[in-house]
């Protein structure tokens, strides 16, 4: 069996492989043969300023993108035809785009994780009482999350600086915000005064981290760091809480560590990256794909948890009437 201190270990490791960046040069786009093509292509259709597509000029395609994508596919189907090694192009493998969508299979896993936060507002609305404490900060998750999912849609969609930083700093935000709210809820943080405290230095944090990847220097080695503790720290915290509570909540107390493990097996995806099936599912879509299920899976706990503490508040309030 895989001790506690392994899957934490690993689990790092694929936090760390999520958040690696890509590359700006690779094997494929590097090869004489695509640079011979790229030109071949830019001298031949694009000296005369061909009008591209609308749907291609909306997601911001331009003649040269068009060139290299094109010789990016003749090259490539040519190596499936001589079995031989599909390579990388500008750190993404080849996907077949949809509609001018660079990567339509993320897209779409993008657009129904994002959905499973919509999904899950109004339960959280509806079915937490309003009395309880950790209400709002749930509430405010949701749209955490649709957020972050947003700008993986965008990024996915079209690959620039621009959406690339998006997609980072919202993701960030995000696995920030879990440790916020992490921290209120299983230390039990009632107080204004302590929990204004907490806000006040993760919203520091936060600003500080993004002023000096947008400002002075988008470090990707220092990015992964960041998000590598963050996250860890949070899992951490709810590893604790569930050994704690083992004997206390066996219907539910397993579930964070559960989590846990399951985040660690799609992760696990991206350690096993390989060229896209059909030209559109890859590695990190079938992780995208994982994560569905994942945050319907936390979000059940949180509901069933905050259900179990307003119950046990309110029940606490009878007896001290």
């Amino acid at each position: 069996m895989i001790s506690l201190k392994s899957k934490i270990c690993l689990f790092s490791l694929s936090i760390i492989l999520l958040y690696l960046p890509p590359v700006f040069s690779s094997a494929g786009d590097r090869s004489e043969e695509f640079q011979t093509c790229v030109k071949t292509c830019f001298s031949t259709e694009c000296s005369q300023g061909p009008i591209l597509p609308l749907y291609l000029r909306f997601f911001s395609w331009t003649c040269e993108d068009n060139c290299k994508y094109n010789c990016i596919h003749k090259i490539t189907n040519e190596a499936i035809a001589q079995n031989k090694k599909i390579f990388q192009y500008f750190g993404k493998w080849p996907f077949h785009r949809l509609f001018g969508i660079q990567e339509p299979a993320s897209v779409m896993f993008s657009i129904l994780n994002g959905y499973v936060h919509y999904r899950y507002l109004p339960l959280l609305q509806r079915n937490i009482p309003d009395s309880y404490y950790m209400k709002k900060f749930y509430i405010f998750y949701a749209y955490v999350g649709i957020n972050s999912w947003i700008w993986s849609t965008v990024y996915h969609s079209r690959d620039f600086p621009l959406t690339e930083k998006l997609d980072y700093y919202s993701a960030g935000f995000s696995i920030l915000y879990s440790l916020f709210y992490g921290v209120l809820r299983i230390f039990q943080i009632r107080n204004i005064q302590q929990t204004s405290i907490w806000a006040i230095i993760c919203i520091s944090a936060y600003v500080a981290h993004v002023s000096y990847l947008h400002f002075i220097k988008f470090d990707y080695g220092y990015n992964i760091l960041a998000n590598v503790i963050v996250g860890m720290l949070n899992n951490t915290l709810w590893i604790s809480w569930s050994i704690s509570h083992w004997y206390k909540r066996p219907d539910d107390a397993w579930k964070p560590i559960l989590g846990v493990i399951l985040i660690l097996c799609a992760m696990s995806l991206e350690i096993f990256d390989f060229p896209p099936w059909w030209g559109i599912l890859d590695a990190h879509a079938l992780w995208h794909a994982s994560t569905i299920y994942l945050i319907a899976f936390w979000y059940n706990f949180l509901l069933e948890d905050a259900r179990i503490e307003s119950f046990r508040e309110s029940k606490g309030k009878k007896i001290d009437k």
